[in-house]
């Protein structure tokens, strides 16, 4: 018989009510910022907070992970270690970092997990961090079908995928532009969002385009590829968003953990969840109802020239098509389209390669009247970047989880003996001290009734046997005495059963699959150092952030290419109108652009 293949969905959370609101609506595993050193520096939890997330979260055995993936300085070496021993002391289940000097540090045996920005994008690579001791690798984002196979091939440990949510423009996040220009760096967890400002681009005879936003890509939605990726070999799927609100959470959450049942449903001999429990949720989820710049599959699939990957005109969200302008007059405008219009919506429109947005102050119909008067042509694209309905919806509570329970109730001399069980394998047996006179009339329906009131809890009843005492009279307080006997019971079997899966052992003869490091490699404290020396690393240049030596460096490597975006791939068309050699610049910043066809990769620096 094939073993079961763990498929786990992976949601973003800002804070402990977002983790909770995660789960609730499907996810198997939440990440969520630590106190401190996590790569979103702007949502930092609590120790209690995130204690509140792991309490939820195992119930359902779903996971909680604490980022503290940033580059760290000898100063905060101390303070990072005591906070990952209080991280694991309140049950987390694994960190994930980027900076080795973690494997070098006196820590609990914690499950480490390799963050995208170890940037790992070779089957030699992935083999590397496997064997020092990591239990889940996060895969650039970059990454083809065909090249997550080969890293599946080579290593044993999970693989994680981003599947939904914004994408940052340079090779797995490792951008240095932030802290190159502005002295804020993106490994530090306070990326200025240089990818998103809008540029000039010149070549040799001068400006080719005025002020797009040519860096700023669509949002990743793999929603369509994920059976493409489990054959792949990817089995957590991420969802990009930790600075969004529970409304993003909660529609995306429930969107991919629909999909992954319906996967799991139809190959019940392949893959199942790695939690437990049933949703039910009071809204139909909708990717396009949420925050979104347009939606791309990246390189995920077959490689399409045609293929737009950047929003050029604006890095806001732009939303879901609604229909287009019918009329237009004064402060009124009538939209020809089937969407359900709301007061409150924003929606957006693009005029002369700009993005508009406004506010519907009161709908009729079609109709929209607006506060201010504006001027926008007949045939022209509404957007709705806001459903003021859906958003209020998500608001408030919109879904349930819960475990499915099996009852037993029995006579015997003692009394009542009451045997309960859940789905995830938990059992509990007490017995309740009664004597039980026979009834006048079948009891069945009536006990049942009592001990499925389980609204307020985790649980729904499943099946009930109660045919020993469906003759006996029990009053309604001995039910509900018994009901919650049950409850806390599983609940409390649930704590103590929960297993804990412990960090690999790292092989002290595992070498580096690169010898000499270069400062885009992070380097930034001595026992980081430290630890690519003893797997055999030659050179160690330091990360950017605590060298000011380095000459002229590569700020981003990317696998986007302007060219392509503007139909101009120096591979595909021998003659074109564009230049070999281009320039980026916006305000202060001023980056050349370096084409490696090759390898097909664009190579940015300072200019």
């Amino acid at each position: 018989m094939n073993k079961l293949t763990n498929i786990e969905l992976l949601s973003p959370a800002k804070n402990a009510e977002t983790a909770i609101a995660a789960v609730q609506h499907g996810a198997d595993a939440v990440y969520i910022g630590a106190p401190k050193f996590g790569a979103r520096a702007a949502v930092g939890n609590s120790l209690e907070d995130i204690a509140k997330a792991v309490d939820y979260a195992h119930h359902f055995n779903s996971k909680i992970y604490s980022t503290v993936n940033t580059v760290l300085y000898d100063s905060e070496l101390k303070e990072a270690e005591k906070m990952i021993r209080d991280l694991y002391r309140i049950g987390v289940d694994a960190i994930i970092v980027q900076d080795m000097s973690i494997l070098r540090m006196d820590i609990p045996p914690i499950q480490l997990h390799a963050s995208t920005q170890c940037d790992i994008r070779t089957p030699e690579k992935a083999k590397f961090l496997e064997n020092v001791g990591f239990s889940q690798l996060v895969l650039a984002r970059e990454l083809t079908i065909e090249e997550i196979k080969a890293i599946r091939n080579a290593v044993s440990v999970p693989l994680e995928y981003f599947v939904h949510g914004a994408l940052c423009v340079s090779y797995s996040g490792r951008c240095n532009a932030s802290c190159y220009f502005k002295d804020r760096s993106a490994n530090r967890g306070e990326c200025s969002q240089i990818c998103r400002l809008p540029y000039n681009v010149y070549d040799e005879d001068g400006l080719i385009l005025k002020e797009k936003h040519i860096l700023s890509l669509k949002d990743f939605n793999l929603s369509d590829r994920l059976e493409d990726l489990l054959e792949a070999g990817v089995s957590s799927f991420k969802i990009e968003g930790r600075l969004k609100e529970v409304q993003y959470v909660k529609n995306i959450t429930a969107l991919y953990n629909n999909r992954l049942n319906e996967i799991c449903k139809r190959n019940s001999d392949k893959y199942r969840r790695s939690s437990f429990g049933t949703c039910e949720y009071y809204f139909e989820p909708n990717p396009e109802k949420s925050f979104n710049r347009g939606f791309t599959h990246y390189f995920n699939e077959t490689r399409n020239p045609k293929q737009k990957l950047a929003s050029i005109y604006s890095p806001k969200s732009i939303g879901e098509k609604i229909g287009t302008v019918q009329k237009c007059y004064k402060n009124t405008i009538t939209i020809k389209g089937n969407a359900n219009l709301a007061n409150g919506d924003g929606l957006v429109y693009i005029k002369n390669d700009e993005l508009f947005g406004f506010r519907a102050n009161k709908v009729t119909g079609n109709s929209i009247q607006l506060l201010n008067n504006i001027q926008i042509a007949p045939g022209t694209t509404i957007y709705r970047n806001l459903d003021k309905s859906f958003s209020d919806l998500l608001s408030k509570d919109s879904a349930t989880r819960k475990i499915g329970i099996s009852v037993a109730l029995a006579k015997t001399e003692k009394g009542l003996r009451i045997d309960g069980s859940d789905e995830i394998g938990n059992t509990c047996s007490a017995f309740y001290p009664f004597e039980a006179e026979k009834a006048k009339n079948d009891q069945t329906d009536y006990q049942k009734r009592i001990i499925s009131k389980l609204g307020n809890t985790n649980y729904v009843l499943h099946n009930l046997d109660n045919n020993a005492v469906s003759g006996l009279f029990i009053p309604a307080s001995i039910l509900t005495e018994i009901r919650r006997i049950i409850i806390e019971s599983l609940e409390s079997s649930q704590r103590t059963n929960y297993k804990f899966a412990y960090r690999k052992e790292e092989d002290k003869k595992a070498k580096c699959p690169y010898g000499n490091l270069i400062f885009s490699d992070n380097v930034a404290n001595s026992l980081s150092r430290a630890f690519y020396t003893e797997h055999g690393a030659e050179s160690i240049e330091p990360a950017m952030e605590v060298s000011k030596d380095l000459k002229n460096p590569i700020l981003m490597t990317t696998r986007y290419c302007i060219r392509r975006q503007l139909d101009a791939c120096l591979k595909e068309k021998e003659h074109n109108k564009i230049g070999k050699h281009l320039v980026l610049e916006s305000n202060d910043i001023k980056m050349s652009v370096e084409f490696d066809c090759k390898n097909c990769q664009m190579i940015l620096r300072k200019l």
